[in-house]
């Protein structure tokens, strides 16, 4: 009787029924581990929550309380880009309602680029993080602009560039007062400007004639190309600087600045000059040689492929 008074004293604040407990389920374990049943299971209130301290000594609950950040993502290792996301991402719910214009027809915007927005961040971010970012921007700009709400605005103007390349609109070039119109073209490190005027078919370059500045008849071909394909090589004088680069980047870039002041004249010959590849660059540099090769990716005549 004994152990049943000791184990009686032990569960009896916890316990509803006074039934005495077996033997064999005195050993079944300790009792958080065991099953009880809604009828033996405990009904006990909790303690009474003292605000300025009790007899103990003890602090109160407002001095032992943990501070809240406001931030809902100050926990996790990146909470100045979360917030940011969720903070659009937000009034991409609140205004989802509103107006949009039709596909391709939203404004221009350059975005700062992965490497810009790092400069301005402190955490390190990755690129597929901070393309979720733009992909709810992109969204965003296409509310329609009468009805853009001001914070929406305000949000979208922290991840523009300083400087929108779209807002540039490039200058009509025009004929002068002696007839000439002005063209540019550049071709690896090479740069021409051009002056075309009409005339008997006199091509000047950098003050020698077609033939003294470029030895190949390749070259001298490629620098009036756009006056043979549209059969104007009578019509027009050139005056032509180049500079930089060899003889076949400078007779190339001098295509490119010819077809410019051609269709200044004759914007018709546009179509006709674009597809005989004179108004398009060709942006290929050379390729550097590798280690080991004789040129940029031409192996020596031993090696076995």
């Amino acid at each position: 009787m004994k152990g049943y008074e000791s184990l009686h004293s032990f569960y009896s604040p916890l316990r509803i029924s006074t039934r005495p407990i077996s033997r064999r389920r005195c050993f079944q374990g300790p009792r958080h581990t065991r099953p009880f049943s809604s009828s033996t299971r405990a009904a006990i209130a909790a303690p009474e929550i003292q605000f300025d301290g009790d007899a103990s000594g003890r602090a109160s609950l407002l001095q032992r309380a943990r501070i809240v950040p406001a931030s809902p993502s100050y926990f996790t290792a990146k909470p100045e880009f979360t917030d940011s996301l969720l903070n659009l991402q937000a009034l991409l719910r609140k205004y989802e309602a509103l107006p949009v214009l039709a596909p391709g027809h939203a404004p221009r915007v350059a975005w700062k680029t992965h490497a810009q927005f790092m400069l301005t961040s402190t955490e390190p971010v990755r690129v597929a993080r901070y393309s979720r970012i733009l992909k709810v921007l992109h969204r965003l700009n296409y509310i329609h602009p009468s009805l853009m709400p001001e914070e929406v605005a305000e949000a979208m103007q922290v991840y523009k560039r300083d400087v929108n390349p779209y807002d540039k609109v490039k200058q009509p070039v025009i004929i002068d007062q002696s007839g000439r119109a002005r063209g540019l073209g550049r071709r690896k490190t090479s740069s021409a400007v051009a002056w075309v005027v009409e005339g008997d078919g006199e091509v000047m370059v950098n003050g020698k004639s077609l033939s003294q500045a470029f030895g190949r008849i390749h070259d001298r071909e490629s620098a009036i190309w756009p006056l043979k394909v549209t059969d104007r090589v009578d019509r027009y004088n050139i005056w032509a600087l180049v500079k930089g680069g060899g003889t076949t980047g400078q007779a190339e870039a001098m295509t490119l600045a010819v077809a410019n002041g051609l269709m200044v004249h004759e914007p018709d010959l546009k179509p006709t000059l674009r597809r005989a590849g004179c108004v398009t660059r060709d942006a290929r540099m050379v390729e550097r040689k590798k280690h080991g090769k004789l040129k940029a990716r031409k192996m020596p005549a031993w090696v076995k492929r």
